[in-house]
C-alpha cells in the first residue's frame, strides 16, 4: 500500500443551529490518501484493497483515539475514489474489513457503520455519513461531517 499522506480533521460544535450554547460536540476525521492500484485496470479480484482497508482501519482509528479523549459514541466511513477507478475500489476498502479493527479501537460497535463512496477528481469532497454506534436507531445521532 502507497500512502501519500494522512489528515486528522477535529470539528468542535459550542452553539446550537440557533447560536445558544450547547454541551460541546467534537467530531474527528481521519483521513489516508494512497495510490490506487487498480485505476484504469480492469480487475475483478480486489482482495488487495480488503487488505488495505484491515489496515487503514487499524491506523486511523489509533490516530481518532488519540485526538479524543473518550470513545467515540457515532462513526461513519467514507471514500473518494479517483476518476480512473470505480465505485468498487472504494467499496472494497471500506466493507469487508476496515470496520472490524475501527470496532476494536474504540471498544464497542454493534450497529452498522454508515458509509458513502464516489468517483471524483481533485479537490472533490464527500459527506462522511455518522451514526450512534450501538444504536442505528438514534436519530439524535444521524449527522454528516463534510471533507
Amino acid at each position: 500500500m502507497i500512502v501519500r499522506k494522512t489528515m486528522l480533521i477535529r470539528d468542535r460544535v459550542e452553539t446550537d443551529e440557533s447560536g445558544a450554547p450547547c454541551d460541546p460536540m467534537t467530531r474527528v476525521a481521519a483521513l489516508a490518501i494512497l495510490r490506487n492500484p487498480f485505476a484504469g485496470v480492469d480487475q475483478d479480484d480486489l482482495t488487495e484493497l480488503f487488505e488495505y482497508g484491515a489496515m487503514l482501519g487499524a491506523q486511523l482509528a489509533a490516530e481518532v483515539m488519540t485526538a479524543l479523549s473518550v470513545p467515540p459514541v457515532s462513526y461513519g466511513k467514507a471514500a473518494i475514489v479517483g476518476t480512473l477507478g470505480t465505485a468498487e475500489h472504494g467499496a472494497a476498502l471500506l466493507h469487508p474489513r476496515l470496520g472490524k479493527p475501527i470496532r476494536a479501537a474504540i471498544g464497542g460497535g454493534q450497529a452498522l457503520m454508515p458509509s458513502n463512496v464516489k468517483l471524483g477528481g481533485i479537490g472533490a469532497v464527500i459527506d462522511l455519513p455518522l451514526g450512534h454506534r450501538d444504536d442505528p436507531w438514534s436519530f439524535d445521532h444521524i449527522d454528516t461531517l463534510t471533507v
